[in-house]
């Protein structure tokens, strides 16, 4: 699988680009009934950058569809020769700027110095530790060991390359993180990746974000990027074909917050339609001192629990 390391600010894609917003498209390979699939990869900075507006989608229009979270493949391995020439991609220190310039303007802040000083290798060992979790627990504790992992990268800076920092994030979920991450480095950890890239190029996607949604009748929608909040629910109402949507109402902040550990300002704002400047006095209605810390990285502030 080519391995594409540029991410465009204007399409909010990472890998391939020139996709429509929304493509219609047909899907009778797919046999499930209303299915929403999200391509991604672990250390794509535009999913990082679209977690405000999916975690919205997916808290208010969930009840419509099936989540399939897919791994892409999106780095097997650098080589002596150019990742991505087209896009000045020939080592991993070239990914550092394009990270911070991603993170800047989706304000999912991104501190990218790893890929000079420690980089990531390859995206390949926590992704196959994602796909043992899913096969062992469930899909839901896989998504928060992918939540964590991002976090781990774009924020704090550690390698999710390196074995002993999979470990220590498995370990944190309750898992036991040596066994699962042994394991992971088992042929049967590369042949469940495998049937991930499978399904990626059945769907078509090629760059990643991709979500693709599926309706019953085998015809689908694919949103390639970054994209508004607005064109996901559109996309969904093409796939269903109805004009109207019912969402539900957004959990409380406590609530959101003690299931996710940790939010950023901009996640808070896209959840609540809160304007930035009153983020702080939002949170201060909605939680007790207790509840909650208050913390900056990189300009901007983060919320993590006490409890």
């Amino acid at each position: 699988m080519k391995n594409n390391m540029i991410c465009d600010l204007e399409t909010g894609v990472c890998g391939v680009t020139g996709e429509e917003e929304i493509e219609v498209t047909d899907f009778n390979q797919v046999k499930k009934s209303v299915n929403f699939y999200y391509v991604t990869d672990p250390i794509c900075s535009h999913c990082w950058a679209i977690e405000p507006e999916l975690r919205r989608f997916v808290e208010q229009y969930g009840d419509y569809f099936n989540f399939h979270t897919v791994m892409g493949g999106l780095l097997e391995r650098w080589h002596d020769g150019p990742i991505d020439p087209a896009n000045g991609i020939y080592k991993p220190a070239d990914v550092a700027g394009h990270w911070r310039e991603v993170g800047e303007h989706s304000r999912m802040p991104i501190d990218g110095t790893l890929m000079i000083d420690n980089p990531v290798q390859s995206s390949y060992p926590p992704s196959r530790v994602f796909k043992m979790i899913q096969k062992y627990h469930d899909d839901k504790l896989a998504y928060e060991y992918l939540r964590r992992t991002r976090e781990a990268l774009f924020l704090f800076n550690q390698n999710i390359s390196d074995i002993s920092v999979l470990i220590e994030i498995v370990n944190k979920l309750g898992l036991d993180g040596e066994a699962i991450v042994n394991e992971a480095e088992q042929p049967i950890g590369q042949k469940l990746l495998n049937e991930d890239f499978g399904l990626t190029r059945s769907l078509g996607a090629r760059g990643f974000p991709t979500i693709i949604m599926v309706n019953e009748e085998n015809k689908g929608v694919k949103i390639v990027g970054g994209r508004p909040f607005e064109s996901y629910v559109n996309g969904l109402k093409q796939v269903l074909n109805t004009e109207e949507l019912e969402p539900k109402k957004q959990s409380p902040l406590s609530s959101l917050l003690g299931k996710e550990k940790l939010l950023l300002s901009k996640e808070i704002e896209a959840m609540y339609d809160v304007e930035r400047p009153d983020v702080h006095s939002f949170i201060e209605k909605e939680l007790s001192p207790d509840q909650y810390q208050a913390k900056e990285i990189l300009g901007e502030s983060y919320f993590t629990t006490t409890k």
